[in-house]
Protein backbone atom coordinates (compact mmCIF):
# COMPACT_ATOMS: atom_id res chain seq x y z
CA UNK A 1 0.00 0.00 0.00
CA UNK A 2 2.87 2.54 0.61
CA UNK A 3 3.98 1.55 -2.90
CA UNK A 4 1.06 2.83 -4.09
CA UNK A 5 0.91 6.47 -2.46
CA UNK A 6 4.33 6.97 -3.07
CA UNK A 7 3.23 6.05 -6.94
CA UNK A 8 0.76 8.13 -7.07
CA UNK A 9 2.45 11.40 -4.80
CA UNK A 10 5.39 10.65 -7.91
CA UNK A 11 2.67 10.58 -10.45
CA UNK A 12 1.40 13.63 -9.42
CA UNK A 13 4.44 15.49 -8.38
CA UNK A 14 4.58 17.61 -11.97
CA UNK A 15 1.17 18.89 -11.62
CA UNK A 16 1.59 20.11 -8.21
CA UNK A 17 5.37 21.59 -9.40
CA UNK A 18 5.47 24.70 -11.53
CA UNK A 19 7.93 24.20 -14.33
CA UNK A 20 10.70 26.75 -15.03
CA UNK A 21 9.75 29.61 -17.47
CA UNK A 22 11.49 31.40 -20.01
CA UNK A 23 9.86 34.62 -21.81
CA UNK A 24 11.35 34.58 -25.85
CA UNK A 25 10.50 37.94 -27.96
CA UNK A 26 11.91 38.75 -31.05
CA UNK A 27 12.65 42.51 -32.00
CA UNK A 28 13.44 43.36 -35.84
CA UNK A 29 13.90 46.55 -37.69
CA UNK A 30 14.43 50.03 -36.46
CA UNK A 31 14.47 50.97 -32.58
CA UNK A 32 11.72 52.78 -31.90
CA UNK A 33 8.73 53.80 -29.20
CA UNK A 34 6.94 50.89 -30.04
CA UNK A 35 9.57 48.38 -29.73
CA UNK A 36 10.94 50.13 -26.40
CA UNK A 37 7.27 49.44 -25.29
CA UNK A 38 7.37 45.78 -26.32
CA UNK A 39 10.80 45.03 -24.52
CA UNK A 40 9.40 47.17 -21.37
CA UNK A 41 6.11 45.26 -21.44
CA UNK A 42 7.97 41.76 -21.78
CA UNK A 43 9.99 42.55 -19.23
CA UNK A 44 7.12 42.90 -16.58
CA UNK A 45 5.60 39.82 -18.30
CA UNK A 46 8.38 37.80 -17.12
CA UNK A 47 8.96 39.58 -13.69
CA UNK A 48 5.15 38.61 -13.08
CA UNK A 49 5.55 35.23 -14.52
CA UNK A 50 8.54 34.47 -12.25
CA UNK A 51 10.59 33.58 -15.38
CA UNK A 52 14.07 32.80 -14.90
CA UNK A 53 14.96 35.14 -17.49
CA UNK A 54 13.94 37.32 -20.82
CA UNK A 55 15.74 36.04 -23.97
CA UNK A 56 15.34 38.81 -26.89
CA UNK A 57 15.88 38.17 -30.33
CA UNK A 58 17.40 40.72 -31.53
CA UNK A 59 17.62 41.96 -35.36
CA UNK A 60 18.16 45.72 -36.31
CA UNK A 61 20.58 48.27 -37.96
CA UNK A 62 19.69 50.76 -35.34
CA UNK A 63 17.20 53.45 -34.19
CA UNK A 64 16.32 56.33 -31.84
CA UNK A 65 18.36 57.57 -29.50
CA UNK A 66 15.86 58.58 -26.92
CA UNK A 67 14.61 54.74 -27.38
CA UNK A 68 17.72 52.91 -27.11
CA UNK A 69 18.21 54.84 -23.84
CA UNK A 70 14.85 53.54 -22.49
CA UNK A 71 15.56 50.13 -23.83
CA UNK A 72 19.24 50.11 -21.69
CA UNK A 73 17.73 51.73 -18.60
CA UNK A 74 14.89 49.03 -18.53
CA UNK A 75 17.53 46.48 -18.74
CA UNK A 76 19.73 47.84 -16.53
CA UNK A 77 17.19 48.02 -14.24
CA UNK A 78 15.24 44.63 -14.50
CA UNK A 79 14.96 42.66 -11.86
CA UNK A 80 14.81 39.41 -13.90
CA UNK A 81 17.76 38.48 -16.32
CA UNK A 82 18.14 39.24 -19.90
CA UNK A 83 19.58 37.75 -22.38
CA UNK A 84 19.85 39.66 -25.51
CA UNK A 85 20.66 36.87 -28.84
CA UNK A 86 21.48 37.98 -32.10
CA UNK A 87 19.61 35.59 -34.09
CA UNK A 88 19.28 34.66 -36.61
CA UNK A 89 21.57 33.51 -38.98
CA UNK A 90 22.85 36.97 -41.22
CA UNK A 91 21.34 39.50 -38.44
CA UNK A 92 23.02 42.18 -37.44
CA UNK A 93 23.34 44.22 -34.10
CA UNK A 94 23.98 47.04 -35.46
CA UNK A 95 24.55 51.13 -33.88
CA UNK A 96 21.76 51.12 -31.19
CA UNK A 97 21.84 47.06 -31.76
CA UNK A 98 25.54 47.27 -30.01
CA UNK A 99 23.93 49.53 -26.94
CA UNK A 100 21.11 47.23 -26.05
CA UNK A 101 23.45 43.77 -26.58
CA UNK A 102 26.28 45.01 -24.21
CA UNK A 103 23.48 45.80 -22.05
CA UNK A 104 22.34 42.55 -21.86
CA UNK A 105 22.86 40.51 -18.60
CA UNK A 106 24.22 37.62 -20.95
CA UNK A 107 24.86 38.56 -24.51
CA UNK A 108 24.60 35.80 -27.35
CA UNK A 109 25.05 35.36 -30.89
CA UNK A 110 23.92 33.12 -33.89
CA UNK A 111 26.35 31.83 -36.59
CA UNK A 112 26.85 34.22 -39.28
CA UNK A 113 25.69 37.54 -37.56
CA UNK A 114 27.63 40.49 -36.52
CA UNK A 115 27.88 43.50 -34.26
CA UNK A 116 29.55 47.60 -34.24
CA UNK A 117 29.20 50.42 -36.46
CA UNK A 118 27.77 52.56 -33.70
CA UNK A 119 29.89 55.36 -35.55
CA UNK A 120 27.68 59.25 -35.87
CA UNK A 121 26.43 59.88 -39.53
CA UNK A 122 23.80 61.91 -40.68
CA UNK A 123 21.58 60.90 -42.92
CA UNK A 124 20.00 63.83 -44.19
CA UNK A 125 21.74 66.99 -44.08
CA UNK A 126 25.26 67.42 -42.58
CA UNK A 127 26.98 68.21 -38.98
CA UNK A 128 30.00 70.49 -38.39
CA UNK A 129 32.85 69.54 -37.41
CA UNK A 130 31.61 70.58 -33.38
CA UNK A 131 28.14 68.85 -33.38
CA UNK A 132 29.82 65.70 -34.64
CA UNK A 133 32.86 65.51 -31.75
CA UNK A 134 30.09 65.97 -29.38
CA UNK A 135 27.72 63.71 -30.46
CA UNK A 136 30.84 60.89 -30.79
CA UNK A 137 31.96 62.07 -27.33
CA UNK A 138 28.29 61.07 -25.57
CA UNK A 139 28.00 57.98 -27.54
CA UNK A 140 31.60 57.11 -26.18
CA UNK A 141 30.58 57.97 -23.09
CA UNK A 142 27.45 55.88 -22.91
CA UNK A 143 28.73 52.93 -24.25
CA UNK A 144 31.55 52.73 -22.22
CA UNK A 145 29.26 52.98 -18.85
CA UNK A 146 27.01 49.89 -20.25
CA UNK A 147 30.42 48.21 -20.76
CA UNK A 148 31.82 48.97 -17.58
CA UNK A 149 28.90 47.71 -16.26
CA UNK A 150 28.43 44.49 -17.75
CA UNK A 151 32.71 43.68 -17.47
CA UNK A 152 32.85 43.53 -21.53
CA UNK A 153 35.28 45.12 -23.75
CA UNK A 154 35.83 48.84 -23.16
CA UNK A 155 38.09 49.55 -25.54
CA UNK A 156 36.14 47.51 -28.51
CA UNK A 157 33.07 49.19 -27.29
CA UNK A 158 34.90 52.84 -28.23
CA UNK A 159 36.03 52.05 -31.30
CA UNK A 160 32.69 50.23 -32.69
CA UNK A 161 31.66 54.28 -31.65
CA UNK A 162 35.19 55.85 -32.98
CA UNK A 163 36.17 53.89 -35.76
CA UNK A 164 32.65 52.66 -36.81
CA UNK A 165 34.36 48.55 -36.30
CA UNK A 166 32.28 45.64 -36.91
CA UNK A 167 32.72 42.37 -35.92
CA UNK A 168 31.68 38.63 -35.99
CA UNK A 169 30.02 36.50 -33.68
CA UNK A 170 33.23 34.24 -33.74
CA UNK A 171 35.94 37.66 -33.22
CA UNK A 172 33.01 39.01 -30.37
CA UNK A 173 33.20 36.17 -28.46
CA UNK A 174 37.33 35.99 -28.27
CA UNK A 175 37.04 39.70 -27.50
CA UNK A 176 34.72 39.47 -24.91
CA UNK A 177 31.77 41.80 -26.64
CA UNK A 178 29.39 38.80 -25.93
CA UNK A 179 29.31 35.70 -23.99
CA UNK A 180 29.13 32.93 -26.42
CA UNK A 181 27.64 31.75 -29.78
CA UNK A 182 24.75 29.68 -29.99
CA UNK A 183 23.23 27.64 -32.54
CA UNK A 184 19.70 28.18 -31.93
CA UNK A 185 17.32 28.77 -28.73
CA UNK A 186 17.54 25.60 -27.25
CA UNK A 187 21.19 25.82 -27.82
CA UNK A 188 21.55 29.16 -25.30
CA UNK A 189 19.29 27.39 -22.75
CA UNK A 190 21.16 24.64 -22.28
CA UNK A 191 24.14 26.88 -22.36
CA UNK A 192 22.84 29.04 -19.61
CA UNK A 193 21.72 26.64 -17.84
CA UNK A 194 23.73 27.11 -14.41
CA UNK A 195 25.37 30.52 -15.24
CA UNK A 196 25.01 32.88 -12.41
CA UNK A 197 23.76 36.45 -13.31
CA UNK A 198 23.98 39.68 -11.03
CA UNK A 199 20.97 41.52 -10.54
CA UNK A 200 20.09 44.37 -8.49
CA UNK A 201 18.68 42.43 -6.22
CA UNK A 202 21.09 39.68 -5.67
CA UNK A 203 22.72 36.92 -8.12
CA UNK A 204 20.43 34.55 -9.28
CA UNK A 205 21.49 31.32 -10.95
CA UNK A 206 19.59 30.33 -14.44
CA UNK A 207 17.98 26.89 -14.44
CA UNK A 208 17.10 26.97 -18.07
CA UNK A 209 17.93 23.40 -19.41
CA UNK A 210 14.32 21.97 -19.37
CA UNK A 211 12.54 25.22 -19.11
CA UNK A 212 9.25 25.71 -21.01
CA UNK A 213 9.76 28.95 -23.33
CA UNK A 214 6.71 31.49 -23.71
CA UNK A 215 7.11 33.22 -27.13
CA UNK A 216 5.30 36.59 -26.51
CA UNK A 217 4.20 38.55 -29.75
CA UNK A 218 3.64 42.13 -29.95
CA UNK A 219 -0.07 42.98 -29.85
CA UNK A 220 -1.82 44.50 -33.25
CA UNK A 221 -1.27 47.88 -31.67
CA UNK A 222 2.02 47.36 -30.73
CA UNK A 223 2.63 46.01 -34.82
CA UNK A 224 0.73 49.32 -35.86
CA UNK A 225 2.35 51.53 -34.27
CA UNK A 226 5.67 49.81 -35.16
CA UNK A 227 4.44 49.93 -38.57
CA UNK A 228 4.06 53.85 -38.84
CA UNK A 229 7.39 54.39 -36.95
CA UNK A 230 9.18 53.72 -39.91
CA UNK A 231 9.76 57.25 -41.47
CA UNK A 232 9.24 56.14 -45.03
CA UNK A 233 5.26 54.71 -43.47
CA UNK A 234 4.56 57.95 -41.41
CA UNK A 235 6.25 60.78 -45.30
CA UNK A 236 3.89 58.30 -47.16
CA UNK A 237 0.51 58.87 -44.25
CA UNK A 238 1.87 62.92 -44.34
CA UNK A 239 1.27 62.80 -48.31
CA UNK A 240 -1.45 60.93 -48.58
CA UNK A 241 -3.15 63.24 -45.89
CA UNK A 242 -2.42 66.00 -47.75
CA UNK A 243 -3.69 64.51 -51.04
CA UNK A 244 -6.93 63.52 -49.53
CA UNK A 245 -7.91 67.35 -47.77
CA UNK A 246 -6.99 68.67 -51.64
CA UNK A 247 -8.90 65.87 -53.19
CA UNK A 248 -11.90 67.47 -50.68
CA UNK A 249 -10.93 71.24 -51.69
CA UNK A 250 -11.30 70.98 -55.01
CA UNK A 251 -14.32 68.40 -55.01
CA UNK A 252 -16.36 69.83 -52.00
CA UNK A 253 -18.89 67.15 -50.13
CA UNK A 254 -17.06 63.75 -51.42
CA UNK A 255 -16.50 63.41 -47.62
CA UNK A 256 -14.28 59.96 -48.22
CA UNK A 257 -11.13 61.81 -49.24
CA UNK A 258 -11.57 64.81 -46.55
CA UNK A 259 -12.04 62.01 -44.12
CA UNK A 260 -9.06 59.92 -45.02
CA UNK A 261 -6.49 62.14 -45.80
CA UNK A 262 -7.25 63.48 -42.17
CA UNK A 263 -6.61 60.14 -40.46
CA UNK A 264 -3.64 60.14 -42.39
CA UNK A 265 -2.46 63.18 -41.13
CA UNK A 266 -2.93 62.47 -37.62
CA UNK A 267 -1.79 59.14 -38.12
CA UNK A 268 1.62 60.98 -39.25
CA UNK A 269 1.76 63.33 -37.21
CA UNK A 270 2.16 61.14 -34.56
CA UNK A 271 4.64 58.83 -36.27
CA UNK A 272 6.54 62.23 -36.77
CA UNK A 273 6.02 62.97 -33.10
CA UNK A 274 8.26 59.93 -32.23
CA UNK A 275 11.00 61.08 -35.45
CA UNK A 276 13.43 63.54 -34.94
CA UNK A 277 11.25 65.93 -37.11
CA UNK A 278 13.38 68.94 -39.11
CA UNK A 279 10.21 71.53 -39.07
CA UNK A 280 12.13 73.42 -41.69
CA UNK A 281 11.90 70.30 -43.81
CA UNK A 282 8.33 69.99 -42.81
CA UNK A 283 7.44 73.90 -43.85
CA UNK A 284 9.35 73.41 -46.93
CA UNK A 285 6.80 70.79 -47.98
CA UNK A 286 3.72 72.83 -46.89
CA UNK A 287 5.00 75.83 -49.25
CA UNK A 288 5.09 73.61 -51.89
CA UNK A 289 1.81 72.43 -51.72
CA UNK A 290 0.61 75.72 -51.41
CA UNK A 291 2.79 76.81 -54.70
CA UNK A 292 0.96 73.43 -56.60
CA UNK A 293 -2.20 74.89 -55.49
CA UNK A 294 -1.70 78.16 -56.59
CA UNK A 295 -0.27 77.22 -59.84
CA UNK A 296 -3.41 75.82 -60.58
CA UNK A 297 -5.08 79.13 -59.70
CA UNK A 298 -2.93 81.51 -61.48
CA UNK A 299 -1.33 80.43 -64.37
CA UNK A 300 2.45 81.33 -64.07
CA UNK A 301 3.79 79.24 -67.25
CA UNK A 302 5.53 76.86 -64.80
CA UNK A 303 7.29 79.21 -62.15
CA UNK A 304 5.39 78.24 -59.26
CA UNK A 305 4.76 74.77 -60.50
CA UNK A 306 8.98 74.40 -61.05
CA UNK A 307 9.22 76.20 -57.46
CA UNK A 308 6.85 73.42 -55.25
CA UNK A 309 8.86 70.36 -57.26
CA UNK A 310 11.90 72.29 -55.76
CA UNK A 311 10.73 72.75 -52.24
CA UNK A 312 9.34 69.77 -52.21
CA UNK A 313 11.93 67.59 -53.03
CA UNK A 314 14.48 69.95 -50.60
CA UNK A 315 11.56 69.12 -47.86
CA UNK A 316 11.88 65.80 -48.09
CA UNK A 317 15.13 65.68 -47.83
CA UNK A 318 15.63 67.45 -44.53
CA UNK A 319 12.63 66.42 -43.04
CA UNK A 320 14.20 63.71 -40.72
CA UNK A 321 17.18 65.15 -38.62
CA UNK A 322 19.35 62.71 -37.59
CA UNK A 323 22.29 64.08 -35.85
CA UNK A 324 22.93 62.09 -33.28
CA UNK A 325 25.66 58.76 -32.66
CA UNK A 326 22.45 56.06 -31.92
CA UNK A 327 20.37 57.49 -34.84
CA UNK A 328 20.13 55.09 -38.15
CA UNK A 329 16.93 56.54 -39.37
CA UNK A 330 16.07 58.11 -42.64
CA UNK A 331 13.57 58.21 -45.26
CA UNK A 332 14.57 56.33 -48.45
CA UNK A 333 15.65 57.68 -51.34
CA UNK A 334 13.25 55.61 -53.45
CA UNK A 335 10.40 56.87 -51.63
CA UNK A 336 11.05 60.58 -52.33
CA UNK A 337 12.20 60.56 -55.61
CA UNK A 338 8.77 58.72 -56.02
CA UNK A 339 6.58 60.74 -53.84
CA UNK A 340 8.22 63.79 -55.45
CA UNK A 341 7.54 62.54 -59.34
CA UNK A 342 4.23 61.64 -58.49
CA UNK A 343 2.96 64.74 -56.83
CA UNK A 344 4.40 67.05 -59.89
CA UNK A 345 2.67 64.89 -62.56
CA UNK A 346 -0.37 65.18 -60.18
CA UNK A 347 -0.40 68.85 -59.88
CA UNK A 348 0.73 69.40 -63.55
CA UNK A 349 -1.75 67.18 -64.70
CA UNK A 350 -4.11 69.77 -62.67
CA UNK A 351 -2.56 72.69 -64.57
CA UNK A 352 -2.73 71.45 -68.20
CA UNK A 353 -6.50 70.67 -66.88
CA UNK A 354 -6.92 74.41 -65.91
CA UNK A 355 -5.41 76.03 -68.85
CA UNK A 356 -7.25 73.84 -71.03
CA UNK A 357 -10.44 74.64 -69.64
CA UNK A 358 -9.87 78.42 -69.97
CA UNK A 359 -8.83 77.86 -73.42
CA UNK A 360 -11.79 75.90 -74.35
CA UNK A 361 -14.81 77.27 -76.29
CA UNK A 362 -17.69 77.91 -74.16
CA UNK A 363 -20.20 75.27 -74.46
CA UNK A 364 -23.38 76.85 -72.08
CA UNK A 365 -25.14 80.42 -72.07
CA UNK A 366 -24.90 82.55 -75.01
CA UNK A 367 -21.22 82.36 -75.85
CA UNK A 368 -21.87 78.75 -76.63
CA UNK A 369 -24.33 79.38 -79.57
CA UNK A 370 -20.98 80.34 -81.65
CA UNK A 371 -20.24 78.35 -83.98
CA UNK A 372 -23.28 75.99 -84.09
CA UNK A 373 -25.69 74.90 -87.22
CA UNK A 374 -29.44 75.69 -87.56
CA UNK A 375 -31.91 76.65 -90.01
CA UNK A 376 -33.66 79.34 -91.89
CA UNK A 377 -37.41 79.67 -91.24
CA UNK A 378 -37.56 82.69 -93.69
CA UNK A 379 -35.48 83.87 -95.99
CA UNK A 380 -33.07 86.36 -94.57
CA UNK A 381 -33.00 89.96 -96.54
CA UNK A 382 -30.51 90.19 -94.76
CA UNK A 383 -32.75 90.03 -90.98
CA UNK A 384 -35.04 86.80 -90.28
CA UNK A 385 -36.41 84.03 -87.90
CA UNK A 386 -33.78 81.19 -87.73
CA UNK A 387 -33.84 77.81 -85.37
CA UNK A 388 -30.72 76.97 -83.79
CA UNK A 389 -30.77 74.20 -81.20
CA UNK A 390 -34.72 73.60 -81.62
CA UNK A 391 -35.26 77.44 -80.23
CA UNK A 392 -36.10 80.39 -82.45
CA UNK A 393 -34.08 83.40 -82.87
CA UNK A 394 -33.67 86.61 -84.52
CA UNK A 395 -31.09 86.78 -87.17
CA UNK A 396 -29.15 88.46 -88.93
CA UNK A 397 -26.77 87.69 -92.51
CA UNK A 398 -23.35 88.86 -93.09
CA UNK A 399 -23.17 86.51 -96.19
CA UNK A 400 -25.80 88.38 -98.27
CA UNK A 401 -29.68 86.85 -98.62
CA UNK A 402 -30.39 83.43 -97.48
CA UNK A 403 -33.26 81.32 -98.95
CA UNK A 404 -35.75 79.76 -96.45
CA UNK A 405 -34.66 76.18 -95.37
CA UNK A 406 -30.94 76.90 -95.90
CA UNK A 407 -28.25 75.34 -93.53
CA UNK A 408 -26.71 78.51 -91.33
CA UNK A 409 -23.99 78.56 -89.22
CA UNK A 410 -23.92 81.28 -86.33
CA UNK A 411 -20.89 83.29 -86.53
CA UNK A 412 -21.19 86.11 -83.55
CA UNK A 413 -24.35 86.99 -81.17
CA UNK A 414 -25.44 90.75 -79.95
CA UNK A 415 -28.18 92.12 -77.77
CA UNK A 416 -29.77 88.68 -78.67
CA UNK A 417 -29.42 89.02 -82.28
CA UNK A 418 -27.70 86.13 -84.02
CA UNK A 419 -25.03 86.85 -86.66
CA UNK A 420 -25.25 84.22 -89.38
CA UNK A 421 -23.47 82.60 -92.82
CA UNK A 422 -24.86 80.06 -94.62
CA UNK A 423 -23.23 76.80 -93.65
CA UNK A 424 -21.50 74.00 -96.06
CA UNK A 425 -24.10 71.83 -97.24
CA UNK A 426 -21.94 68.75 -96.14
CA UNK A 427 -22.91 69.78 -92.64
CA UNK A 428 -25.99 67.56 -91.35
CA UNK A 429 -28.04 67.50 -88.13
CA UNK A 430 -27.61 65.01 -85.18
Amino acid sequence: MKHLYLYLILLLLPFFLEAQKVVSIKVEGSINPASAAFIKNAIDKASNQKAECLIIHLNTPGGLLKSTRVIVSDILESSIPVIVYVSPGGAHAGSAGVFITMAAHIAAMAPSTNIGAAHPVSMQGGMDSTMSDKTTNDAAAFIRTIAKKRNRNLEWAEEAVRKSVSITEAEAVEKKVVDLVAQNEADLLKQINGRVVALNTGDKTLQTANAKVDRVEMSFAEKFLDMISDPNIAYILMMLGFYGLLFELYSPGAVAPGVIGGICLILAFYSMHTLPINYAGLALIIFAIILFVLEVKIISHGVLGMGGVIAFALGSMMLIRTNSALEFIRISWGVIISATVATSLFFFFLIALAVKAQKAKPVTGIEGMVGEVGETLARLEPSGMVRVHGELWKAESVSGSIDKGQKIKVTAIKNLTLYVEQANNNIHFT
